[in-house]
């Protein structure tokens, strides 16, 4: 029986940003979620508005992939087993609750450095905006409404 996206979110929350806290998590999920409520662009396109969909859309969350760079990766939404905090962000999320500071975020990444660059993704549609825990956080640029 295939999980449900309540399931795979509670499960991405944990593989993403259990280590970040629970501010961090709330980030990771509000991101997931303007991925989901987009008015346009890639996320639109490729999303229709699914979380199943955002969850799963290729290359995105290294958490859902169970290869990468050719090596398994053992750390995966196939092999989380949330507890009741990531299923509560999960819900608190899905209620259209979002964390200050990332309301329009639709990228996060890991820089393992002190430093978050200016842009990302490579093609400079997300221009940094702000930084919750290790992640940092990127709202869409003119560009990405071109995606």
């Amino acid at each position: 029986m295939p999980l449900s996206a309540r399931e795979l979110f509670a499960r991405l929350i944990k593989c993403e940003a259990e280590g970040e806290g629970e501010m961090g998590m709330k980030a990771v999920a509000t991101v997931v979620m303007n991925r989901v409520h987009v008015s346009g662009g890639e996320y639109l396109r490729t999303g229709q508005g699914d979380l199943r969909r955002v969850i799963l859309q290729p290359y995105q969350f290294t958490c859902a992939l169970t290869e990468v760079y050719g090596q398994p990766n053992a750390q995966n939404i196939y092999n989380m087993n949330p507890d009741q905090i990531h299923y509560d962000i999960a819900d608190w999320a899905l209620s259209g609750n979002k964390l200050t500071g990332t309301e329009l975020a639709l990228w996060y990444y890991n820089p393992y450095s002190p430093i978050c660059a200016t842009y990302f993704p490579k093609n400079r549609s997300g221009v940094y905006n702000t930084r919750v825990a290790q992640h940092c956080f990127y709202n869409p640029t003119a560009l990405y409404w071109k995606t």
